[in-house]
């Protein structure tokens, strides 16, 4: 990156292809949710078993790997890219520090605009969390790995130990101690005198443990393919039988306990997996990074048209979420005007939904597949665009 100290300016290391297709996959996952939120909101939270259709339940389920693999995924290429330019400690430290910063403006400006299309309120998702945690990573870095590995465990296998603390202990989230307590640890939506909102789904703490374990998992990637994937699939097993450990028992992890549901044992099943993403619980990242380390090892031989296709929005995933929302969101309203001749305010979570209007999971898998073929030249060219202009450093923000 110009203006950084590199310790080889020559370094051009390629990229990781499993990766990339990782990351693909996860973005087209994740559009599938916001399809649903904006194209096709249910009156009920589509994780509610007295409710919901398996169908609804497993498109939501679904999209719960997306969060951690995105924030895991984000702090080995920090890992990756100080290796693949050879940049120092510090220049990396200043990549972490701007780029965070970035994402945390883009979130409170674009990305809340692009939610609302309005202006009464700001919505701090995945990137205030991403930004946020890039920070904290780069303060971290004045460790030793082993010490970047212990913090991140700690922060992910302990933040549960404080579910019982809530913002209302420090006085209320109108005061300093609890608004700050409610975006460290849980879910935050408040609103000022004026009415303007301020919701912020994605506490840090939790997430900045995941970003800090990616990180630490860069220089798995550094070993010879067999010892890698073996331990991948070592790590990614053991994830998963804490996971049914901890699960089964209600013991630790999770403050949403399962339990036998009267809809029959499709459901009591189901209410296994459902578990807590806001703030993202031990057992939620368990359940959902395992299958991701146990999977990479197989895509690093993923080949194919197919494959090719997916990894293109694996490559650029920040330009790819910068469009999806606006996209989608105009599509919903568009959709809105010519089915029930009126353009509505759909907002997330309060939607003002049209007379007549019913919900379709059909719909929302129609749109999604509209969204992706829309966007893939797009991302194409960009994608290109970054591989012959390695040189202009404003694109590593993008």
């Amino acid at each position: 990156m110009p203006g950084s100290e590199t310790t080889n300016d020559n370094i051009d290391r390629p990229r990781i292809a499993s990766i990339d297709l990782m990351r693909g996959i996860i973005m087209l996952i994740m559009a599938i949710d916001h399809v649903r939120d904006f194209v096709s909101p249910f009156p009920y939270d589509p994780t509610d078993l007295g409710k919901a259709s398996v169908a609804l339940f497993l498109t939501r389920w679904i999209t719960h790997f997306c969060a951690p693999t995105f924030m895991f995924l984000a702090g080995t290429s920090a890992f990756l890219y100080a290796r693949n330019t050879g940049v120092d400690r510090a220049g990396l430290q200043r990549f972490l520090v701007t780029r965070g910063l970035w994402l945390v403006f883009l979130e409170i400006t674009w990305n809340s605009f692009m939610w609302r299309f309005a202006v009464d309120g700001v919505n701090l998702q995945v990137l205030w969390a991403l930004g946020w945690s890039m920070v904290w990573l780069s303060l971290m870095l004045f460790l030793p790995l082993r010490g970047i590995v212990a913090i991140g465990l700690l922060l992910v296998f302990g933040h549960n130990l404080f579910d019982g603390i809530h913002p209302q202990g420090f006085g209320g989230e109108h005061t300093i101690e609890g608004w700050a307590w409610a975006i460290a640890h849980e879910p935050l939506d408040a609103h000022t005198a004026s009415g303007f909102e301020i919701l912020a789904l994605y506490p840090l703490v939790p997430w900045i443990g995941v970003m800090s374990l990616g990180y630490a998992f860069g220089q798995v990637l550094l070993r010879p393919a067999a010892e890698r994937a073996r331990f991948m699939r070592f790590i990614g097993l053991e994830m998963i039988a804490l996971f049914l450990l901890l699960r089964l028992t209600n013991f630790y992890g999770d403050h949403s306990l399962w339990q036998i549901n009267p809809r029959g044992a499709v459901f009591t099943a189901l209410d296994v997996l459902n578990v807590s993403k806001y703030p993202p619980s031990l057992q939620y990242l368990l359940m959902t990074l395992s299958p991701v380390l146990l999977l990479l090892p197989w895509l690093e031989s993923a080949r194919g048209r197919l494959a090719q296709a997916v990894s293109v929005f694996g490559r650029v995933p920040m330009f790819f979420y910068l469009l999806h929302v606006p996209l989608i969101h105009g599509l919903a309203l568009l959709g809105a005007r010519v089915m029930y001749g009126v353009m509505p305010n759909i907002q997330v979570r309060h939607p003002e939904l049209p007379s007549g209007y019913e919900p379709s999971l059909l719909r929302v898998y129609a749109v999604w597949l509209i969204v992706v073929l829309m966007l893939y030249p797009l991302c194409h060219w960009y994608a290109d665009y970054k591989r012959r202009n390695k040189d202009y450093w404003w694109l590593s923000y993008v």
